[in-house]
């Protein structure tokens, strides 16, 4: 895929191009965005951020509305207010009970942007039922070798504190393999993007431990504050 300059996954360039309504980016901005502050660290801020960016990458190559990605990008997890296991059906709800997004969106819009947000999830074990929602599970799979490594060393440690560091490392293998590796459960729904190239460099990542054991003893330490 091409690359695109970095203004146009930014929501403030659609708001002063006319094509996301500037009082729905503060809507989002000042009551959906904040719910991410309170959830685990791989899933605060910065990662809805990034979806949002990607998501809006993706919906310029496609010509797709961006006010539809953005909306769908800002809400994606915010059911994790119920935990992680449902969210995605929790994030679906919350998208159908906002009355506010009636404000910009017609009904069936809505059922699409909840049918998207339901739909991003890796493990779901099915086609997302629009485009769109293949736009927000794209995103959502931003994958950075070392990104992801840090993320799941955070997730461990804020989920499973009990567990002693060699078991926070064999964790990490365990998710890595299940996750990203060939049989993994991860999907990718554009073959072309960088993030199929990524993918490959992550792999390849895998295949050497003596790598992966610096990298989480260097993401351990830093999150524990180890000096």
């Amino acid at each position: 895929m091409p690359q695109h300059d970095k203004t146009q996954a930014d929501p403030c360039h659609y708001v002063e191009a006319g094509a996301i309504p500037a009082d729905l980016v503060g809507y989002i901005e000042a009551e959906i965005l904040p719910r991410y502050d309170h959830f685990d660290k791989a899933h605060r801020r910065d990662h809805a951020d990034m979806v949002i960016s990607q998501s809006l990458q993706l919906a310029s190559q496609l010509n797709l509305r961006p006010d539809l990605a953005y909306t769908i990008a800002a809400y994606h997890d915010t059911g994790l207010c119920q935990g992680r296991e449902r969210h995605h059906e929790v994030s679906a709800q919350i998208i159908q009970a906002d009355a506010r997004l009636r404000r910009w969106f017609t009904d069936d819009e809505i059922t699409l942007i909840a049918q998207a947000a339901e739909d991003h999830r890796a493990s779901s074990g099915h086609q997302p039922r629009s485009i769109y929602g293949r736009v927000v599970a794209e995103a959502d799979r931003f994958i950075d070798p070392h990104t992801i490594i840090r993320r799941t060393i955070q997730y461990g440690i804020e989920h499973y504190p009990h567990l002693s560091p060699e078991e926070h490392y064999r964790r990490m293998l365990d998710h890595l393999h299940e996750k990203y590796g060939p049989g993994g459960y991860l999907h990718l729904w554009f073959p072309d993007s960088p993030n199929a190239r990524r993918l490959e460099q992550l792999r390849q990542m895998m295949l050497n431990e003596e790598l992966l054991r610096q990298l989480f003893d260097q993401f351990f330490a830093r999150e524990n504050k180890v000096e």
